[in-house]
C-alpha cells in the first residue's frame, strides 16, 4: 500500500492550504521534486529549523548516510521513486519514519543539493514549479509547516495502514 493524501488532518485547514497541496500533489515527478527543494531553499531560515529539531537522524541511515554515497542518476532516482509512492528500499524506508524524520530527510537533501546530492536542473524553474513556491510563501509559518509536513508524508511506500477512526468504525477504543 502506498501513502496517500491525509485527509483526516485536514480539519481546521483553510481552502487556499488544501488547494496547494492538492496543486503539488497534481504536478509531475519532477516538478514535485523542484517545489520541495525551492520552497526548501527560499524559506529555509524560517521552515527548516522544525524539521531537524524534532527529528532523530540516526532513524533514517539509508537516506542520510548510505544515499549520499550514491551516483547523481542513482540519487535522483531514488527521490522519484520516493515522490511517486513505488515500492522499493529506499521508499520503504522512507514511508516508515515518522513526519517530522521525513521533513528532516528533504531538509538535508536540500542543504546538500549540489554538494552530496544531486543538483535540480537549471531549468527546473517553471511556470507552474513558481506558482507553487509562491502559493506556499504567502501562508503562514504553521501552515508552511504544514503544507511541507503534508508534502512529505505523500511520499514513500509503506504496507501499515491507518488505524481507523472511531468515526469509520463507529466503535470506541478500548483501554
Amino acid at each position: 500500500m502506498s501513502s496517500q493524501f491525509n485527509t483526516n488532518s485536514t480539519q481546521n485547514v483553510s481552502e487556499s492550504v488544501l488547494k496547494a497541496i492538492s496543486d503539488f500533489e497534481n504536478l509531475n515527478v519532477d516538478d514535485r521534486l523542484a517545489a520541495l527543494y525551492f520552497i526548501y531553499t527560499k524559506m529555509g531560515d524560517s521552515v527548516t529549523p522544525a524539521a531537524p529539531s524534532a527529528a532523530n537522524p540516526n532513524l533514517a541511515p539509508i537516506l542520510l548516510e548510505d544515499f549520499l554515497d550514491l551516483s547523481d542518476d542513482e540519487q535522483l532516482q531514488i527521490m522519484r521513486d520516493i515522490a511517486n509512492r513505488q515500492d522499493t528500499d529506499y521508499s520503504r524506508a522512507y514511508g516508515a519514519l515518522t513526519a517530522n524524520n521525513q521533513l528532516l530527510v528533504w531538509f538535508t537533501w536540500a542543504e546538500e543539493m549540489g554538494n552530496l546530492v544531486v543538483d535540480i536542473p537549471g531549468d527546473a524553474a517553471t511556470a507552474t514549479v513558481n506558482k507553487i513556491v509562491s502559493q506556499v510563501e504567502n501562508f503562514s509559518f504553521e501552515e508552511q509547516i504544514f503544507i511541507l509536513r503534508e508534502m512529505a508524508i505523500n511520499m514513500g511506500y509503506t504496507d501499515v495502514k491507518p488505524i481507523p477512526t472511531q468515526a469509520e468504525t463507529g466503535k470506541t477504543s478500548s483501554l
